[in-house]
């Protein structure tokens, strides 16, 4: 067992790498970017390879006319030998309900992977599946989802890379298909006090082999300031804190502490987030009052 896709500790954050059917829900054009270091410090039993590390970059935004949201985002994730490169365009139509908005989303881009042999050492030097140098190979990759905002609840489930693309570099004998990744999640804004909102939320993340979840609870004082912890199964306790500047600027910093297979990993991961927010307003809404009526 090995993990295959990114993992995000600031996972309430980055909604969209999760879910297509988040675009637009913000209702404003919002720029992301984030960056982990997981298991800082980590270096190969050999000369070769470090920690994982990964980026993201997204933007999304409603587009009201059509009932929708466009969303787009990029991913760099490095993992030892293993470079995964993503770029996708998602599309969502929103259904207004009595109590929220109910949205479904579908994405599809390419998904690029790219393998260093050099980064391997080769028990076999007359292996038949050895190569020099770097090999890469692109594949199209598809998501789909469906998501649900209310006054206080949200809830979402997408399925990604449904055509689950295997990747052999043209080489025979060599099979590195990548998974379906199906993920759910939910959470529901508490006001604790005129000032103080706490989010409880949870994230559920399988590939039909293995099931893993994270439970979190933020709380957000003032709409300005946030922090909270958070648990990943069989991995870390995650702190989190952040900031938003001028009602746009968010900051956002996650420590995580490894609390098994410390042996073989390192006790901590980091992350960082930074967004922006441009509000977009909405269709314009005709007020009828009786003051300007005509008799």
């Amino acid at each position: 067992m090995a993990q295959q896709v990114p993992q995000f500790s600031q996972y309430m954050f980055n909604t969209l790498y999760l879910n297509p059917a988040y675009a637009g829900m913000d209702d404003a054009l919002k720029f992301s970017l984030l960056h982990r270091t997981q298991w800082a410090g980590y270096s190969a039993t050999f000369d070769q390879g470090g920690s994982p590390s990964t980026q993201v970059f997204s933007v999304n935004a409603p587009v009201y006319n059509i009932h929708s949201g466009i969303g787009f985002h990029m991913v760099n994730d490095v993992v030892g030998p293993l470079t995964g490169i993503q770029a996708q365009l998602a599309y969502a139509y929103h259904i207004p309900v009595s109590s929220g908005k109910i949205s479904l989303g579908v994405q599809g881009g390419v998904f690029s992977q790219q393998i260093d042999f050099s980064k391997y050492r080769w028990a076999d030097p007359n292996d038949p599946l050895r190569r020099d140098g770097t090999q890469s190979q692109i594949k199209p990759d598809f998501a789909l989802g469906l998501y649900y905002r209310g006054a206080k609840y949200f809830a979402g489930a997408s399925l990604t890379h449904i055509l689950s693309p295997t990747f052999d570099f043209g080489i025979s004998g060599l099979n590195n298909p990548l998974s379906r990744v199906l993920y759910v999640n939910t959470g529901y804004d508490f006001q604790a006090s005129p000032r103080v909102t706490i989010t409880p939320s949870a994230l559920i993340k399988s590939d039909f082999n293995v099931l893993s979840f994270e439970l979190s609870a933020i709380a957000n004082f003032q709409k300005k300031f946030y922090a909270g912890l958070s648990y990943r199964r069989s991995d870390a306790v995650i702190a989190i804190i952040g900031i938003n500047l001028f009602n746009s600027l968010n900051l956002g910093y996650a420590f995580d502490y490894v609390v098994s297979g410390q042996s073989v990993k390192r006790p901590t991961s980091h992350e960082f987030l930074l967004s922006y927010s441009v509000p977009i307003g909405g269709p314009r809404q005709i007020i009828r009052t009786p003051r300007f009526s005509v008799r």
